[in-house]
């Protein structure tokens, strides 16, 4: 894993190997920064972004109390968009809010990116981790595909 520099986390994530799911890793300094860290790390794993423009928005709030919960609706909110209409979030503006966060999820057309990867079906529980250290926010999510 990246170790950053100063005692200031840097904002970064990755995939890591896992017997036939993707894992994924994000971190960064803020709550709302690791969690769209996450988001990216999940679509960059299935299609490539790098020339990706939104075409639509769509906002979302997630009910939740506990970080992990957040995390996982949040990423089946992914899956979801992706399943039903072919959109990928290409970008994440979180905002927390009393019982859970505010998404407003730029969207494009997964179909017009070009495919890097299996997409994912579905978040998991298992190994689920999301934490706050000294050095900022960590989590670890596994997805079928």
């Amino acid at each position: 894993m990246m170790k950053p520099e100063s005692s200031a986390l840097s904002a970064g994530h990755r995939s890591v190997p896992h017997t036939a799911d993707l894992r994924v890793q994000a971190w960064a300094p803020t709550r709302e920064e690791c969690l769209t860290q996450a988001v990216r790390a999940v679509c960059e794993s299935f299609v490539d972004l790098t020339a990706a423009t939104d075409a639509r928005r769509r906002d979302v709030v997630i009910r939740a109390d506990r970080d992990e919960d957040v995390l996982v609706t949040l990423l089946e909110e992914v899956v979801y968009w992706l399943d039903t209409e072919g959109e990928v979030p290409v970008g994440v503006e979180l905002t927390p809010v009393t019982g859970g966060l505010r998404c407003g999820l730029r969207m494009a057309d997964a179909g017009s990116l070009p495919v890097t990867g299996a997409a994912p079906k579905a978040v998991t529980l298992h190994e689920l981790v999301f934490t706050r250290g000294p050095e900022g926010w960590r989590c670890s999510v596994t997805l079928d595909v």
